[in-house]
């Protein structure tokens, strides 16, 4: 299976590890993406840590309720990118093992738990090039030669 890297892991840093599972979901014509907007104003694909205890598709699953509302069949894994990255806003170094995934049929259930993140579709040229990590961009690239797009 495909690992990509993004980032440089730092000498005499101390790194957060934080492995998180992340969805890559068009609209059903393959034209849109959905992508999530944080409070800062950065957006991801869908997805987000995976909590002890959890598997991927667990934790998957659980995320896409919290931000989307959406249940959701989770159809091919794209492999995993890892990333080293500073926030700012939390002030620290993260190493951020991200597994993609491909949703392939989703429903909306219900509200989002999270009423903090703002939701919209982009054209998918449009949605690469707004994703804050390089790791969520890989995602959608391997979605994009999946299907051919």
């Amino acid at each position: 299976m495909t690992v990509a890297t993004f980032g440089e892991r730092q000498e005499g840093i101390q790194y957060v590890n934080r492995y998180g599972v992340y969805a890559v979901i068009p609209d059903e014509k393959k034209e849109n993406i959905i992508l999530v907007q944080a409070p800062n104003g950065a957006w991801f694909l869908p997805g987000g840590e995976i909590e002890q205890g959890e598997d991927h598709l667990t934790a998957l699953k659980r995320e896409l309720i919290e931000e989307l509302g959406f249940t959701a069949h989770i159809g091919q894994y794209y492999g995993e990118a890892d990333e080293y990255f500073y926030s700012r806003h939390r002030n620290t170094y993260f190493y951020n093992p991200a597994y993609i995934y491909e949703i392939s049929h989703y429903e909306k259930l219900q509200a989002p738990l999270e009423d903090f993140n703002q939701l919209a579709w982009f054209p998918i040229e449009e949605a690469i090039s707004k994703l804050k990590r390089g790791s969520h961009k890989w995602g959608i690239e391997m979605w994009k030669k999946s299907h051919k797009v």
